[in-house]
């Protein structure tokens, strides 16, 4: 059960990556336009980059934030898990304010970690 979390919060780490990838240095692509249902015109708006640039660096620092906690903190479990239940948080808020299909894209990975993770220590 723990390689399931684990892998889990590998695979949730990965996409948070992506995502930071997608936000901050891909700002304009078609991948990104596709992804946020946007045009790629306006994706080239400079405040629209510059707020893409800057949710990619939270992106990001969750994504390693995971691969932290998994990987150097000595109690990883409480460590993860709240980063975890932050992560649905925010998918829900997202699914809430946005686009219900979020709460899943977002969320679903976590979820399941979060339920794997009840059953481990």
């Amino acid at each position: 059960m723990e390689f399931i979390f684990n892998l889990l919060v590998i695979l949730i780490a990965l996409e948070f990556l992506y995502i930071m990838y997608l936000e901050t240095f891909a700002t304009a692509s078609d991948k990104t336009a596709q992804t946020f249902k946007m045009t790629v015109q306006e994706l080239q708006n400079k405040n629209v980059q510059t707020l893409f640039k800057n949710q990619g660096i939270y992106n990001g620092l969750i994504g390693l934030g995971l691969l932290y906690g998994l990987f150097f903190v000595q109690d990883y479990l409480a460590f993860v898990r709240f980063l975890l239940v932050y992560i649905i948080l925010v998918a829900a808020y997202g699914a809430y304010s946005s686009d219900k299909s979020i709460l899943f894209k977002q969320g679903g990975l976590a979820i399941i970690a979060v339920i794997v993770s009840l059953f481990l220590k």
